[in-house]
């Protein structure tokens, strides 16, 4: 079935595996009727979770809307890998807006590491959170890559946790023989995403959120007061911030022209037991190879194999997508061929045309952050503690990603996704070279 974002959509989990082992979290009411706040925040994923927990220490009186559950979307069903840096890369963000501001942007994305570990330690979040992530190259010429961005990390940013892993090493690792070299970081890691997401709300409703599910946000009045419009309600706010990303659509089309929804699909093994599993990644490091149509993987904490990839630009579901996933799974693993899948679903991961993230305003009063395009785990966290810097009256550090240039996708609403699909289709060959 396609889904598209912005229209109705069940209000049920996917059936993942996510779904299958989260926590139990009581059920937020759907908003009927007119309720007052000071920031009305929409979309309860992890940006929306963090903006209204951050905005609520701050003293303000907030409401979440959401068209779903809590972490129903990216933030629930994701790879889990939280990361340091945009998906551009550092060296084209200063490419963007220069050495000084990229490195600004560099420094908050790692605070935004230091954010998620907190926020797990203090509101005691039960998410399997795992340290160490690798990148590893499946190209001679990407082996080059990783060792020029492991040098630059050092040189030029002084970030000293991210180290080369050749060959040898990494074959001791990760069982497989596709791989010719990696990158280790034992500053980011991997974790349970909607258990993550299911915790800050939880500790955001303890701060005094009020959070209503299955409420999808029509429309807003502009004003010093503003009116945002759901099915069977409104909310009267001084500020909004929008924090829906892929699933906004019509709310906000301005916004929903800068990003493409993009599908990815992930499939999650039986269990195969502790020696099993642990055979396969030794570290137990969350690994995503650097192609541009990637594979990512990581051991669940009950000793399966998650794997993804096989991106879509299409927008449509590829056929019997669980089978090609677990081809793709055994092209890397294929010891595991005896092994069934138990889980396979997919999701949106909300790209800009540059891969930086856009922040920003549409009002003096209205906020917006999304375009993660993959970093969502540790951005989205550190972009709602940004932007209650911001409503709260000190948007300094909001405003260097708002000087990010950004462009809407070409094509229009009917040609925009054909354009990006014959536009990938070229990068799919590059990484074949």
């Amino acid at each position: 079935m396609r889904v598209v974002p912005g229209a109705a959509v069940s209000t049920d989990y996917v059936a993942s595996y996510y779904a299958a082992t989260r926590h139990a979290a009581p059920a937020h009411p759907p908003l009927a009727g007119e309720v007052e706040c000071d920031v009305c925040v929409v979309g309860a994923g992890i940006a929306g979770t963090s903006t209204a927990l951050h905005l609520a220490q701050r003293g303000y009186r907030v409401v979440v809307l959401e068209a779903a559950r809590v972490g129903w979307g990216a933030s629930g069903r994701s790879g889990a890998q939280a990361l340091f840096d945009v998906a551009a890369g550092e060296e084209k963000t200063e490419a963007l807006i220069g050495r000084e501001n990229a490195r600004r942007i560099w420094d908050m994305t790692v605070e935004g590491l230091d954010l998620m570990q907190g926020l797990i330690a203090q509101h005691d979040i039960a998410c399997d959170y795992v340290p160490g992530q690798m990148h590893v190259a499946v190209k001679p010429r990407q082996v080059t890559e990783l060792r020029r961005w492991v040098e630059r990390t050092r040189e030029h940013l002084g970030y000293t946790s991210l180290r080369f892993v050749p060959q040898e090493e990494l074959r001791s690792l990760i069982a497989s023989e596709r791989y010719l070299a990696g990158t280790f970081d034992k500053r980011s890691g991997h974790l349970h995403p909607l258990n993550y997401t299911l915790g800050i709300a939880a500790a955001a409703t303890k701060a005094g959120v009020r959070i209503f599910e299955d409420s999808r946000a029509l429309d807003w009045e502009n004003g010093d007061r503003l009116r945002v419009r759901t099915a069977a309600g409104s909310v009267r706010c001084r500020y909004l911030a929008l924090c829906g990303n892929a699933w906004l659509g019509d709310t906000a089309p301005q916004l929903a022209r800068r990003i493409m929804p993009v599908g990815t699909y992930i499939v999650a093994t039986e269990p195969l037991g502790e020696a099993r599993a642990r055979a396969l990644i030794t570290n137990d490091a969350a690994v995503t190879d650097v192609n541009w149509v990637l594979d990512y993987f990581r051991r669940s904490h009950d000793h399966r194999l998650l794997f993804g990839g096989r991106v879509s630009y299409s927008g449509l579901d590829p056929f019997n997508t669980a089978h090609a996933t677990r081809q793709r799974m055994l092209h890397v693993f294929p010891q595991l061929r005896d092994v069934r899948v138990d889980y396979s679903w997919g999701g949106y991961v909300d790209i800009t045309l540059n891969r930086e993230p856009d922040f920003g305003r549409l009002a003096p009063n209205v906020y917006y952050v999304q375009g993660f395009s993959g970093h969502g785990i540790v951005l989205a966290g550190i972009a709602g503690k940004l932007l209650a810097e911001a409503v709260a009256g000190t948007a300094e550090r909001f405003d260097v990603f708002s000087r990010i240039p950004h462009r809407e996708f070409p094509g229009g609403a009917l040609l925009r996704r054909p354009a990006l699909v014959l536009a990938m289709a070229w990068y799919r060959l590059q990484d074949l070279l």
